[in-house]
């Protein structure tokens, strides 16, 4: 056969193999109705396991390496698990609560509205930007128009500066459904929390580990930031979270901010800084993307991902944080140490120096 004859007939098995996963979601689908109406859980690990163990053993026999095999059929587990899912929303839903997100109208906002409606919750939204559009049922513009009294979970979706005033005019009203914001730092909720803490009303410390890009198709992770028990506060949060790719992580609440002053502020100064140090260098963007390595290939992605970001956000995140100076002072000691290194020729020192920060690389370490 010519190229072209060989075109036609991969696209002849392309359409076979289309046809054949609509098949396979169908089954999935299937089984997504029986899962949902036993209440059985929508992902099986021991399941997907055996399914990406198959693919690896067929590598071979399709010419190509096991990682490209058990890639392929991640991505398809990744779509019978969204078909599971989705089938059983309606059923769900007769099992679902009321739940009003105040900040609807933002991204995160939009994205828990889109995620908890596939939960199975009915989801109604509160947001002052909705003010000249005409009235819609569970839209809301004014809090005073709210009958909070509804809603079994009050989401708090507000910028960070913003957080505190908005939770003390919730805890005002006196809610009877559990309050639960998701600020990314949480030490300046301290004296709002005391308030509802006094006023009776129930406030949970949530943190998505994610932006509103996230796919609820992917592993979802928050953080709890915990006041008081952390298993009765993780049992009080899960009903509104009931996913399958869903995984609650209970931290003391002190310890929070610490902890994202290295998850968050030092991930986002390294690429501010990466992206900071090309623009005094003073070399073309093109020349660097031309001949750029792979090392530099990934960086230069961390950093974008990151500079595209709101820089409002990204500076609340560094300037309301009270552990922020220890991460500075670590950045320069540790620039300074390399530097001192280098300009030494310090070759045993340079080569602990880089066993030491491979050790505290959690990916490196045999840590999730």
């Amino acid at each position: 056969m010519d190229l072209a004859q060989l075109r036609d007939a991969i696209a002849d098995v392309d359409r076979a193999l289309l046809e054949l996963l609509r098949r396979r979601m169908d089954l999935a689908a299937q089984v997504g109705q029986v899962k949902a109406a036993q209440g059985l859980p929508v992902v099986v690990r021991d399941v997907e396991d055996r399914v990406l163990t198959r693919a690896r053993q067929h590598a071979e026999a399709c010419g190509v390496s096991p990682e490209i095999m058990e890639a392929i059929f991640a991505a398809v587990i990744r779509g019978s698990v969204e078909r599971q899912h989705r089938v059983g929303v309606e059923l769900r839903r007769q099992r679902g609560q009321k739940v009003l997100v105040v900040g609807g109208a933002g991204a995160m906002g939009g994205w828990f509205r889109h995620f908890l409606s596939l939960v199975g919750h009915q989801v109604e939204a509160l947001d002052p930007a909705w003010s000249p559009v005409p009235p819609s049922e569970g839209l809301y513009a004014r809090l005073a128009d709210v009958p909070l009294s509804q809603y079994a979970f009050i989401i708090v979706a507000v910028p960070l500066d913003r957080t505190p005033a908005v939770l003390s005019e919730i805890v005002g009203l006196r809610p009877p459904g559990l309050v639960v914001e998701i600020a990314s730092i949480k030490s300046h909720l301290e004296e709002a929390l005391r308030e509802a803490e006094e006023a009776g009303v129930r406030v949970a410390c949530l943190h998505p580990m994610f932006g509103p890009g996230k796919s609820p198709y992917q592993s979802l992770t928050f953080v709890l930031a915990c006041r008081r028990e952390p298993e009765l506060e993780q049992q009080t949060i899960l009903p509104l979270l009931q996913h399958p790719y869903t995984h609650v992580i209970p931290v003391p609440f002190p310890h929070h901010d610490r902890l994202m002053g290295w998850l968050l502020g030092l991930a986002h100064l390294t690429g501010m800084l990466f992206g900071r140090a090309l623009a005094a260098s003073g070399l073309d963007p093109r020349e660097l993307a031309a001949c750029a390595s792979t090392t530099f290939e990934r960086q230069a992605a961390t950093a974008a991902s990151v500079l595209s970001e709101d820089p409002d956000l990204y500076l609340d995140i560094q300037r309301l944080n009270p552990h922020r100076h220890q991460v500075y002072e670590a950045t320069r000691k540790s620039l300074e140490e390399l530097v001192k290194l280098v300009e030494a020729g310090d070759r045993e020192g340079f080569r602990q120096l880089m066993q030491e920060a491979r050790q505290a690389l959690p990916e490196l370490n045999g840590r999730p």
